[in-house]
């Protein structure tokens, strides 16, 4: 039935009445022989132990017991009387001790019954009644928790009642609602603090629990329930018995039964189960906590993400780096991959106590690496981090090896290099192109970069793919896809060539796999300039389709292409680069060394015609090597002038290429001028001046040999490299034996040298003479002007006023002495009559004054010259 009490004052004296058993002789005959209880052999009975009516000494020596088919009283009084009437060795032991077992001899109680529907009512004539009865209100709780059959208690006004059963226990007083949920079994029982909502309200350590054997002890306990079991206690209750083997035995039970209680629990609040780590309060506290710390180490409790409970020595927690970070992720992984099963369910935080394996950020990423998923839950994962990517510092970094599903089925190791397609983003094969079902903004966040054109360009893969593409195709790979893609990438109006895609694997009109650079259109403009036997191909038509500018851009040829410099590339580019050691940022015309010997006035009129190109054509690379390979008539075009320069005329003929513009001959080394660069055109130019079959002007030849003087001062002309030439040309543009002629270093001399052939000194003879091995003409005609003439001054004759005014020259200084006649004796014998020649002294001789003048001009410039 269930248990009741029945407490209240009554008479002075208070008074306990209680359901159960009414008391027997044989209970009589076991109160009155000191713990020797009827009850002995039946375990889990309260009373059992014979000691819980002897409490009653605490608060009154004159005890009764009543029930309905009459009561016993016990007395101190009375039995000190009864044994002060034995007399003999009893009565002398009182009078040395006046204590008596008060319990010892009981006497027939004849009064009232106890209360309707109790058994036995227990009356104390206590000094404070209404104090205890006040304390058994307090502690009423408790006792119902302690003793389960118990399930309502009366003190006085207050009524404390118990309910449920099972593993939920509600006790309504007073003081309000407790409720407990409790668990163990065979007597021992843990019973968990609730809180109004249900939810565990566990002890704190220092709580100040014991334990209850049923009723409260002086066991100390830290433990976060209340433990209620039948330890082996010392005499007085308060102690367990620590030596007994029941003690062990109940620590083991205990532990197992705590399990219970925390596998009971929702799996949100377990682990506030785990007792945390401390200084036990007592022997059986540290004990305890031992043998539950084992017990919940290798039991499974320990809520898990794929919905089964761990073994805390076998479970992982998920480490963000922040406590949930991100909740659900544990849950998702346990769902998908074994390798996830035994993580620690979202929002449970283990206790440090435990000792359970962390995956951090950067071993997750790692684990990650041999997922099966499909690329939808690839995004619900990168959703679910995101937050805690947002919230933790650092945690971008550890996922930095993140797996990316990609559109061809591969898994990345790492958001790094990946790409984030955009609608109408064509499917590359190969590269790393993230699965359009499976990207997130986080892949952003971790390093992944938006599919767009620029980007697919950039991609080092996609280069990677490109370059090795004619490889692939020759191999029996299938390039057309990639080529597609590559070609629909660079289908823009405004496309240019660009450099990287040149070895893009197309396919010639053979059928044969071809670079891209080493094609030409089928209707190209460069296509009938190039050599028969070039190795370059004619587009297949099939790759028409994708567009002449994205054909252009990859490398297919239709006029000429301009590239980066780069001497590997470029024919002859390792020569150019020797004389030109700065070389590098330029860009420069590619194949020139494909064009056809006859087709070279089409190829540079082509070259001209386009803004690329002629922009490299005028300088650099470019224009050096067509200046030593183009072919103009056969020739290279430093063999012709242009048609304008009238001061080589008749030593170099007119560039045949009309339809070229005279800065683009200029620039590929059509002469513009006379020059020698080289002692090797040196030596040529000296061949053309003495070719007897050239019609050259004494003007052109003065021009050329002065260019030839130049060079020699310099140092452009090396004279232990240069033979000296046999035929020379002369100041009338005739031509005569090199041993026949001087240089003409004085005009005024020339009339004096009769037969003598006299080659145009120009402005250095003295160099001129050495180029040519000739000697001067004023070293080899010398002599004395026969008489002293009209001493004048210059500017006394009106035509030399004239002659200066209109030259801008100064008078000579000196004094001009005319003559009617003027002779000259030469030093080799004979006489010659002659125009001018100088006197001493700064003086001239003239018949012809102007004539002077113009020597003496031409003297004294050469003077400054030389200076």
């Amino acid at each position: 039935m269930p248990g009741r009490i029945v407490a209240r004052v009554v008479d002075g004296e208070l008074r306990v009445a209680n359901t159960g058993t009414p008391l027997t002789a044989d209970g009589v005959a076991a109160l009155a022989a000191l713990r020797a209880s009827a009850k002995r052999d039946a375990d889990g009975l309260t009373g059992r132990f014979g000691v819980g009516f002897s409490a009653v000494l605490a608060v009154c020596t004159a005890p009764r017991l009543v029930t309905a088919a009459g009561g016993v009283a016990f007395s101190a009084a009375r039995t000190a009387t009864t044994v002060t009437g034995l007399g003999g060795a009893a009565a002398g032991e009182l009078a040395r001790d006046g204590r008596v077992p008060a319990l010892r001899l009981p006497w027939p109680s004849d009064e009232e019954p106890p209360p309707e529907d109790c058994a036995t009512d227990v009356r104390l004539p206590a000094a404070e009644p209404a104090a205890l009865l006040d304390e058994l209100v307090a502690t009423a709780g408790d006792l119902l928790l302690a003793l389960p059959a118990l399930h309502r208690i009366e003190a006085g006004d207050a009524v404390l009642t118990r309910t449920g059963d099972g593993d939920h226990v509600r006790i309504d007083g007073p003081a309000g609602v407790r409720e407990f949920r409790v668990a163990g079994t065979g007597g021992i029982r843990w019973a968990l603090p609730l809180h109004p909502d249900g939810t565990p309200a566990p002890y704190d350590a220092d709580a100040g629990e014991v334990l209850h054997a049923p009723t409260a002890s002086a066991e100390q306990l830290s433990l976060p329930a209340r433990l209620l079991a039948p330890f082996p206690m010392e005499p007085d209750r308060r102690r367990v018995r620590t030596d007994d083997p029941a003690t062990s035995a109940l620590v083991t039970a205990a532990a197992a039964a705590y399990a219970d209680l925390v596998r009971a629990v929702a799996p949100a609040h377990r682990t506030a189960l785990v007792p945390v780590p401390g200084f036990p309060r007592s022997p059986l506290d540290g004990r305890l906590r031992d043998a539950v710390a084992a017990e919940l180490a290798r039991t499974p409790w320990l809520p898990g993400a794929g919905g089964t409970d761990l073994t805390p020595d076998r479970a992982e927690v998920l480490d963000l780096g922040a406590p949930d970070a991100a909740p659900g992720v544990a849950e998702l992984l346990a769902a998908a991959d074994p390798a996830f099963a035994r993580l620690v369910a979202s929002g449970v935080v283990a206790p440090a106590a435990l000792d359970v394996d962390r995956v951090g950020a950067a071993e997750l990423a790692r684990r990650l690496t041999g997922a099966e998923a499909t690329p939808s839950w690839w995004r619900e994962l990168y959703a679910l981090l995101a937050p805690a990517v947002d919230a933790v510092p650092g945690l971008a970094s550890e996922l930095g090896t993140l797996p990316v599903p990609l559109a061809d089925g591969r898994l990345a190791a790492g958001p790094a290099g990946v790409l984030l397609p955009e609608p109408g983003t064509p499917e590359i094969p190969g590269l790393r192109i993230a699965d359009p079902d499976a990207v997130h903004p986080l892949l952003r966040r971790l390093g992944a970069t938006d599919a767009d054109r620029d980007a697919l360009l950039d991609a080092p893969a996609l280069h990677e793919l490109v370059t090795r593409s004619v490889d692939d195709a020759e191999a029996g790979l299938d390039t057309e896809p990639l080529a597609r893609a590559v070609l629909t990438l660079l289908d823009t109006p405004s496309a240019e060539r660009d450099d990287r895609f040149g070895a893009l694997a197309l396919t010639d009109d053979d059928g044969r796999p071809a670079r891209a650079d080493e094609l030409v259109l089928p209707a190209a403009r460069v296509r009938d300039l190039l050599d028969p036997d070039a190795p370059v191909g004619v587009l297949d038509d099939a790759w028409l389709d994708a567009g002449r500018d994205a054909l252009g851009a990859a490398g297919v040829l239709d006029g000429f292409a301009v590239v980066a410099f780069d001497p590997d590339v470029l024919h002859d580019g390792d020569t150019y680069l020797d004389e030109h050691p700065d070389a590098g940022e330029e860009r420069a015309v590619r194949d020139l060394d494909l064009v056809a010997d006859d087709r070279w006035p089409a190829a540079l009129a082509l070259l001209a015609a386009e803004r690329d190109t002629r922009a490299a054509l005028l300088t650099g690379y470019t224009a050096w090597w067509l200046a030593r390979n183009a072919l103009l008539g056969g020739r290279r075009p430093d063999a012709w002038r242009l048609a304008s320069a009238s001061s080589l005329a008749g030593l170099y003929d007119p560039v045949p290429a009309p339809d070229l513009d005279d800065t683009v001959l200029a620039a590929i080394g059509v002469r513009t001028r006379a020059g020698a660069a080289s002692t090797g055109e040196a030596a040529a130019l000296l061949d053309r001046l003495g070719d007897q079959d050239r019609t050259v002007t004494g003007e052109v030849a003065a021009a050329a040999y002065g260019a030839l003087a130049t060079a020699l001062a310099d140092g452009v002309v090396d004279l232990d490299d240069l033979d000296p030439p046999g035929h020379v040309r002369t100041v009338t543009g005739a031509v005569a034996r090199a041993g026949d002629a001087v240089v003409l270093d004085a005009p005024w001399v020339l009339p004096a040298l009769g037969g003598t052939a006299a080659v145009p000194g120009g402005d250095d003879p003295a160099a001129l003479a050495d180029l040519l091995d000739l000697p001067l003409a004023s070293e080899q005609v010398t002599g004395t002007v026969r008489g002293t003439g009209e001493a004048v001054a210059w500017t006394a004759d009106a035509e030399v006023v004239l002659a200066c005014a209109a030259l801008g020259a100064t008078p000579p200084d000196g004094v001009l002495r005319r003559h009617d006649e003027l002779v000259v004796d030469l030093d080799g014998g004979g006489s010659v009559t002659v125009p001018a020649w100088p006197g001493t002294g700064g003086d001239w001789h003239a018949s012809d004054p102007v004539r002077a003048l113009v020597a003496a001009l031409a003297g004294g410039r050469r003077v400054r010259m030389q200076a």
